[in-house]
């Protein structure tokens, strides 16, 4: 990966996440489980972003945390984008 961008958000696609809370275990303040058992993203005040495509921007000492989370996730359903520009960062369409 170059350079990561100064604002990146984050999303997760609910129809490729698998529940394996890889995500929930890295960065538990950006990432919850709902009660369907699917990994969702969450804004700074913990409020659940349950709407289709939902992203949330990602608090820089977090950075890191959420790349590693989308990198590993066995779902490959975690995408870290530029704010700016929409680039995918981090996750299955990123370039590495």
């Amino acid at each position: 990966m170059s350079t990561m961008p100064e604002d990146v958000t984050v999303l997760i696609d609910q129809d490729a996440c698998t529940g394996d809370g890889l995500c929930v275990q890295y960065a538990p303040d950006v990432f919850e489980f709902d009660i369907d058992g699917l990994a969702y993203v969450k804004d700074s005040s913990g409020e659940l972003k349950t709407a289709e495509g939902a992203s949330v921007p990602v608090p820089d000492h977090l950075r890191l945390d959420i790349v590693d989370a989308a990198r590993d996730c066995p779902g490959e359903c975690i995408y870290v984008r530029n704010a700016r520009n929409g680039e995918d960062v981090a996750g299955p369409n990123a370039e590495d």
